[in-house]
This record gives C-alpha cells, structure tokens and sequence, in this order.
C-alpha cells in the first residue's frame, strides 16, 4: 500500500508540475505584456520552482566528458568494466592517457545513485585511473536475480577490486565515500588475512559510520532509539508491478529522500526562498546551481530489504566491526588482520550525518598496520556533502587524498 500510495501521489504531482512548467513559460514569455508588470514576474517564478520541485526523476548522468591534464583537455568516455545483477564496475576512460594509480571509488548504496558523486570522480580525473560502484536501483532488479545483502556487498568489493587489479597495477586503491565504509573496510580485512594478490594498496574512508557511538547525530539516534522489528514492519515496502522488480521488498528511495528533507527542513526551504528570490530577480544563473543541486538529491533507488535491515542491525545497532564482532558468511572480520593496506581516515567538522570520531575509529581497531601507515586528516568548517563535492573538497581535501595515494603507490 504504501508504494502505491506514492506511485499514485507521483503521478498526480508529475502532471501537476508539467501544467505548472507551461504556465511558467507562458507568463515568461516575452510576448506576453504581463511578463514585465503586475504579479506576472512573481507568479512564473512560483511555478517555476514548484514545477521544478515536483517533477519526476531518473537515474542522472555523469557527463564528464572530458578532463584537463597537465593543462590539456582530454577527452573521457565511460566504460562498463564488469555487470553484476545488483551493480556494475565503471570505468572513466582517458583517452591517450596511459598509467597513473587505478582507484576505485565505492560510492554509497543509500538511496541515490553514484553521480551524487560526479564532483569526487571530476577531481580525480587528472591524477588517477578512476572507477566507481555504479548501483542498482532494486525495483529495478527482477526477483530471479535473487537477494543482495551486505554480504554481498563485501564479495562485489572484492571482485571488483580483482577485477581492477587484473588490469595493470594489480594492487589499486579505494576511496569509501560515507556508508560503504563499513562494508569495504570489511573487504579490505578480509583480503589481509588472505594475502589476496589485489589487496588495495590504500583505503581512504570519507565521512563513514565506522563506530557509530562516537558523536552519536541525529541519523545515528534514528537507527538505535526504535528496535529492529519497528523497521521491519514500517519502512519496508513491495515493488508494485510496474517495475522490472515486481514483488522485491526494498527499503524505498523515497522514504530515505524524506527523512534527509525533514532533517534539515530549515536548509531546504531557505534553498528553495533563495531560488525563487533569483528567478524574480532574472539571476538564472545562481537559481540553475540550486537545480543542478536538487534535481541530483531528488533522484533516489530503492534498496533490498536484506541490505537495509542488515545494515541497521550490523551497522547502528550492534556496532558489530568496532567490536570485532561483524561476520562475513560465517567468517569474523578481525580489523587487526590489516597490516598492508594503508588507511586514511577524513572527517568534516560539521558533519551531522557521520559524527566526529567515527570514521577515526577505522584507524583505532586496525591494531596492528604501523603509525606511518596511518593518517587522519579533519576538515575544518565542512559538512558531510562537502567532504567530496564542492570547493573545499577541490581545493583542501582532494589534494590530501592525492598525497597519500602518492606515497604508498
């Protein structure tokens, strides 16, 4: 029922926004006397944004199509390394560049897709040989393909990982962005204590829930203050069969885009002032960025169930890897086992997703990887989607990334 409902509710809001986009554009018309008096300017800006906010969205694209190196452009085609039922290895293509560390960035199966990464990949472009987790979005993914569960997510990182390897340099690095932390740090422990010859040279983790009680933030609370079964039985729904995925039960992308909203509420509404504040102005520009912006945090997938429920229970609830209690298809992943992969944890200051200390936490249990092979770096006056996207991330973190990869390639 509740993915009907909001099946429902979508399409009557997609028709909503298309009637509201036409009266904008009528009202903007230059041959239409009220575009320039009266309430006209004010009205089409209204709709605009309310068109805007209501319409319906898909899987986003990268569009990088090109990258600049040692001052020249170069061409950057995308490629499909290798496809699997719940995921596939993406590969950004430099065009007559050869060489450079491969790394691949793992991006976050939390209810949106890898391009919400685009500025991280952007930025990487010239340095390294990029790839990334591209993710399903599971209703999407029909049930003959069966289940996807954090278990698997370990065993993709993993041949994706072998995958990189078997092309080149046969030891890559991994860049974990916010939630694959966990999953991907279990990777790495794994392919330690088996001496697999595609064990990462370094693991970078950016803004991930590695021990969740430290600065425990208001996600955090979420997860801990209701038990596992409320989220059993209130946030899972079934695919209705207009999709591939008819009959999966996933934890829906739009429940995930709602509880992010009503987080920052305050935020998101003064976004939305400012936007109609520059469309009445005619300052297109600046209302374009606020778009660009939405229309990527408004484009959500859905999760399996398994995945969703695991990583509450694993994850927020029983602080499984910090204890070092997390298992992997009945194998305990011993943090301790890492002693050949180097580690840099990255913070930001502000960040209300992912508190202070608990991505450090990564550097804490690997008791046994030597000091040099340890490096925390906090950003000061960033919040948890500008640790990779934006200015900062550009100019004060990515160089930091860079330094590190350098000196353990």
């Amino acid at each position: 029922m509740l993915y009907n409902a909001y099946e429902l509710q979508r399409s009557m809001l997609a028709g909503a926004s298309a009637l509201a986009n036409f009266s904008a554009g009528l009202l903007n018309n230059p041959a239409n006397p009220f575009a320039y008096f009266g309430g006209g300017p004010i009205l089409a800006s209204a709709l605009e944004v309310f068109a805007h906010a209501s319409a319906p969205r898909g899987k986003p694209e990268f569009g990088l199509d090109f990258t600049e190196i040692d001052g020249k452009q170069v061409a950057v085609h995308e490629e499909i390394v290798l496809r699997k039922p719940f995921g596939q290895l993406k590969r950004f293509v430099r065009e007559g560049v050869e060489g450079g560390p491969k790394l691949l960035i793992v991006a976050p199966m939390s209810g949106h897709f890898a391009t919400l990464l685009r500025g991280t990949v952007q930025r990487m472009l010239p340095a390294a040989d990029v790839y990334i987790t591209d993710w399903r979005d599971a209703r999407q993914v029909p049930l003959s393909d069966g289940r996807f569960d954090l278990d698997d997510y370990v065993d993709y990182i993993i041949e994706f990982l072998a995958t990189i390897g078997a092309e080149g340099d046969a030891r890559p690095h991994v860049l974990a962005v916010c939630q694959p932390s966990v999953p991907v740090y279990a990777a790495v422990a794994l392919m330690n204590a088996d001496k697999h010859p595609n064990t990462p040279r370094t693991l970078t983790m950016m803004g991930g829930p590695i021990d969740t009680r430290e600065a425990p933030t208001a996600v955090n609370t979420l997860a801990t203050e209701r038990p596992h079964s409320w989220f059993k039985q209130n946030v899972i729904a079934t695919v209705p069969g207009t999709y591939p995925g008819a009959g999966r039960t996933v934890y829906p992308g739009f429940l995930q885009l709602a509880g992010f909203m009503t987080m920052n509420l305050g935020n998101h509404m003064n976004s939305h002032w400012e936007m109609f504040k520059h469309l009445v102005k005619g300052d297109g520009e600046s209302a374009d960025s606020t778009m660009r912006f939405y229309d990527e945090y408004r484009s959500v997938c859905d999760m399996t169930s398994e995945f969703y429920l695991q990583t509450i229970d694993v994850v927020f609830q029983s602080h499984a890897l910090p204890k070092g209690e997390m298992m992997h298809r009945g194998r305990r992943v011993d943090p301790a086992a890492i002693t050949d992969t180097a580690i840099l944890a990255i913070e930001g200051e502000k960040d209300d997703i992912s508190g202070l200390g608990q991505t450090k936490a990564a550097l804490t249990i690997a008791t046994k990887l030597p000091a040099k092979m340890k490096k925390y770096h906090m950003a000061e006056d960033v919040g948890h989607y500008g640790i990779f996207n934006g200015s900062k991330w550009r100019n004060r973190i990515a160089p930091v990334l860079e330094e590190w990869i350098a000196t353990h390639s």
